[in-house]
């Protein structure tokens, strides 16, 4: 073999290349190190021009920095993401590079709509479910508040928002939406009222129970004012009331009829 001077040819240019390459790949590796490529600058700009309500400086530089290792060139882009999506209200990050030391982050926030469950956790508008400061999303007022099963916070927010034009039509609003563990839905509403509307057995049952007693609401109202406590629509063709005034009398007819000892 050592006579052939093709195959020593080979060997010789093989050789050469690998050092070359090994030349090439330290000299790299010499220049990601200098001080010129240091991440000077991390800029965060928000998805859609949108502003951030919750997400500020301050709570990037405690959560998400401390996390970031490297410089332009060995920063790993995925945990950068990573570390940004772990501060609180923030949705989705996407990250690139900038020439020659700069990371440029965007941000979509989450925008609460309710609270969701009994653990302090909020249900945004996409019907996702995250913890924050409730505090904070709070601000302007209170919160409507949603519960149901695991994997059907699409589904409750959905019927949040029929429901709310069903109700509108007689000036009313929910203030909660619930969907149990036997997937029965209840609502109670701004006047304080609890609405029983039981299962979904078909897509237009929830609405003709709601206009049933949509239908018959104003009657009610004058009858008894704001004393209705509940309203139970899985009856077939009626309802049933709760209410405070029902329950006072019952209870003094109850009281009439109890016979007491002679002393």
């Amino acid at each position: 073999m050592w006579h052939d001077l093709r195959i020593m040819r080979a060997l010789a240019n093989t050789m050469l290349g690998l050092t070359a390459l090994m030349l090439v790949s330290v000299g790299l590796m010499w220049l990601a190190q200098r001080p010129m490529f240091t991440l000077q600058t991390i800029r965060v700009e928000t998805l859609g021009q949108r502003e951030l309500h919750h997400v500020n400086k301050l709570t990037i530089r405690s959560t998400a920095l401390p996390k970031i290792r490297g410089n332009f060139f060995t920063a790993n882009l995925e945990n950068v993401r990573n570390a940004f999506e772990s501060v609180p209200w923030v949705r989705r990050a996407s990250v690139r590079r900038e020439w020659p030391n700069q990371l440029i982050v965007t941000l979509e926030e989450h925008e609460a709509i309710g609270t969701w469950g009994d653990k302090g956790q909020l249900l945004s508008t996409k019907g996702e479910v995250f913890t924050a400061n409730l505090a904070e999303a709070e601000e302007d007022g209170g919160l409507p508040e949603f519960s149901g099963p695991l994997g059907t916070e699409k589904e409750v927010l959905a019927h949040f928002e029929q429901f709310s034009t069903w109700f509108s039509a007689a000036q009313l609003t929910p203030e909660s939406v619930q969907l149990s563990s036997r997937y029965a839905w209840s609502v109670r509403l701004n006047n304080g009222m609890n609405v029983e509307l039981g299962r979904e057995q078909d897509k237009e049952m929830l609405k003709i129970r709601v206009q049933r007693f949509i239908s018959v609401y104003p009657q009610l109202l004058v009858r008894l004012k704001d004393q209705i406590e509940g309203v139970d629509l899985r009856y077939p063709n009626g309802l049933a009331l709760k209410s405070v005034s029902l329950d006072a009398a019952l209870d003094s007819q109850q009281a009439k009829k109890k016979k007491f000892p002679r002393r």
